[in-house]
Formats: C-alpha cells, sequence, structure tokens
C-alpha cells in the first residue's frame, strides 16, 4: 500500500514522481481507489477548485487521411462508414461556435484530418477563427496535423489559442500503430506550435497496446513537452479500423491512469477526451476528481453523451462550469 497523499504532497512541491511511483498509482488495489482519487483531487484542487472547463469538437474535414493510424476510422486503412468531406466552409464552421456556446463550452475545438492543412485549408481556417473571435467569447483550439514552416505563426495571429497534436502514445510503442509519420514528428509540431505563439495541447490514447510503464512514460514526455493541456482519450475500437476488437480499457483502470497524470503534470488541464463515455461507464463521475476538464457532444467520428446529462453530473459534483470571457 502506497501512501497517496504523501504523493499529493510531492506533486505539489513540484517534485517529479518515480517510475516506481508512477507504476504503484497503476498498480493501486482496486480497495485504495477513493483514497487515490482524493488524494489526486487534493491536487486538483489546489490548482482548479472545482471549476470544470468544457470543450467542443467539430469535425472540419473527414476522411480523406493518408496516414495509417490504426485507431483511426478516417485513415486510409480504414474500412469504416464514415463521412468523407472537405473541409467545411466558414458558416458551418460559425454555426458551430454558436453550438458550442450553447453547451456552455469555453474552447470551440477545429479538428481536420489528414497530415496536414494545404494552404487552402489554413486560410479557411484562419478565416473562420477571425469572425469566431471578433463576435464569440471563446477560446479557440485548432488541430490540423502536421504543420508546416509558418503556420503556426499565422495560426497564433488569427487568434488560434491552443495547438493539438497528441502524442497519443508512448515512443517505444509508436511504431506500432502508425508507420506514415514518426513520434518525433508529433514532439516537433507541438513545440513548432508553442514556439509560434499559441498554447500546446498534446496528448494520449489508452488502449493501443501499451504496457504500464509506456503510460508512466507518456505522462513524462508531457511533462518534458509542457503541454497546458493534455487530452486523455480511451480507445474505441471502430469496427473497420486495425484496431476492431480490443477490448475497452476497463472504468478503474481509466480512473487510476488519470490520477497519474494529475501527480506528474500537477497543474495542466487534464481533459478527459474520447471513449470516456465507453470506458467509465457509471464512474465518469469520479473522473472529475482528478481531471478538470471534458469534451461535450459528438467526437469526431463517434456519438458523446448527451450534454443535459454533463451538466447534471457536474452540478450534482458541486462542481461548476468555468466559461471563457473575452
Amino acid at each position: 500500500m502506497c501512501n497517496w497523499q504523501e504523493l499529493a504532497q510531492k506533486s505539489l512541491a513540484g517534485e517529479l514522481l518515480s517510475v516506481e511511483e508512477g507504476l504503484k498509482v497503476l498498480d493501486c488495489e482496486d480497495t485504495e481507489l477513493l483514497p487515490l482519487l482524493h488524494a489526486a483531487f487534493l491536487v486538483r484542487n489546489h490548482f482548479y477548485g472545482k471549476k470544470v472547463k468544457l470543450n467542443m469538437i467539430i469535425n472540419a474535414k473527414s476522411g480523406l487521411c493518408p496516414e495509417d493510424c490504426g485507431y483511426c476510422s478516417q485513415s486510409i486503412v480504414s474500412n469504416a462508414p464514415v463521412s468523407k468531406y472537405a473541409l467545411l466552409d466558414k458558416d458551418t464552421l460559425l454555426a458551430g461556435a454558436r453550438e458550442a456556446l450553447a453547451r456552455k463550452a469555453g474552447t470551440y475545438c477545429i479538428v481536420a484530418s489528414g497530415k496536414g492543412p494545404s494552404e487552402r485549408e489554413l486560410e479557411g481556417v484562419i478565416d473562420a477563427v477571425k469572425e469566431i473571435r471578433a463576435t464569440m467569447p471563446l477560446k479557440i483550439c485548432a488541430c490540423l496535423g502536421i504543420l508546416k514552416e509558418g503556420q503556426a505563426e499565422r495560426l497564433a495571429e488569427a487568434g488560434v489559442h491552443r495547438y493539438n497534436h497528441n502524442l497519443n502514445t508512448s515512443k517505444n510503442n509508436y511504431s506500432s500503430i502508425t508507420t506514415t509519420h514518426t513520434y518525433d514528428q508529433r514532439v516537433q509540431t507541438v513545440e513548432a506550435a508553442k514556439a509560434g505563439g499559441m498554447s500546446p495541447c498534446s496528448g494520449v490514447i489508452i488502449g493501443l497496446g501499451e504496457d504500464e510503464r509506456d503510460i508512466v512514460e507518456m505522462a513524462y514526455a508531457l511533462r518534458r513537452l509542457d503541454a497546458d493541456s493534455i487530452p486523455v482519450n480511451f480507445l474505441h475500437a471502430i469496427p473497420g479500423t486495425p484496431l476492431e476488437g480490443r477490448e475497452r480499457t476497463p472504468a478503474i483502470k481509466a480512473l487510476k491512469v488519470l490520477a497519474l497524470l494529475r501527480f506528474i503534470c500537477p497543474s495542466k488541464e487534464i481533459r478527459v477526451a474520447g471513449g470516456r463515455e465507453l470506458s467509465l461507464r457509471h464512474l465518469q463521475p469520479l473522473a472529475l476528481y482528478a481531471a478538470n476538464s471534458i469534451f461535450v457532444g459528438d467526437y469526431l467520428t463517434t456519438s458523446g453523451q448527451d450534454i443535459t446529462m454533463d451538466h447534471e453530473m457536474i452540478r450534482d459534483l458541486g462542481f461548476e462550469i468555468e466559461e471563457f470571457c473575452v
């Protein structure tokens, strides 16, 4: 048994957990889950109190992707029956922003499939972002793939607050899920976004064949990147993808992963993302004792939980939605 509150105090003091301590979190006895989450909450509460940030995604360009990411229904190796369309027009992106506001989301995430944005696509996103920022109290997060030189600066100048490019898994496990680009390219894109003036956002997908040491290494990697926002996805093994049939991450394991990330990246926004409904199921409220942010509405090609249920869950916990004001 580990003294979880000692880990919380170590985290609050800015000390990095050892690999052995990280593994103890992931190997925590199920009967110790509530003390573990209480310790994680001490850290979360120190930095965020009871505020919960809401984020909403729009799938701004769907399918048509040349990459071979095994988890993704939009990749070239997927046979999943998903919609395929080019970048949405400005009016549709603006309508999505208004929907984000209606859902009380403070961050609107514009996500496009593909290796990286073409010039036309970049201009389309920039045009929409400028109008959103001029007319709506929303933070904008863009997720457009690997950026070319100068693109990060242009997005930042247009008003994009944050750029997302997930590491997804550990460097050791990366080649088992994707071969058309490298782990290092992902790291370089996050660093380019930060250098270009945007807040770096990078996270993981749990359930890609990683072991527990890989999970600890992912947390270390995100700390080294100094990612301000960390989306934590749990694999939704979509039929038609190479990872079809993989078992879901059990709810209790998912909660231990969130606690680990809170200890290792104590001051960062931990965002419970894709697959939360599938993996956490009835334990979704407990996730907010470690995480301070969730996605609302649908994901890229899978459905999310009804927004009323999300708002009620937050209210029933005695927590409060944090809305972005300009």
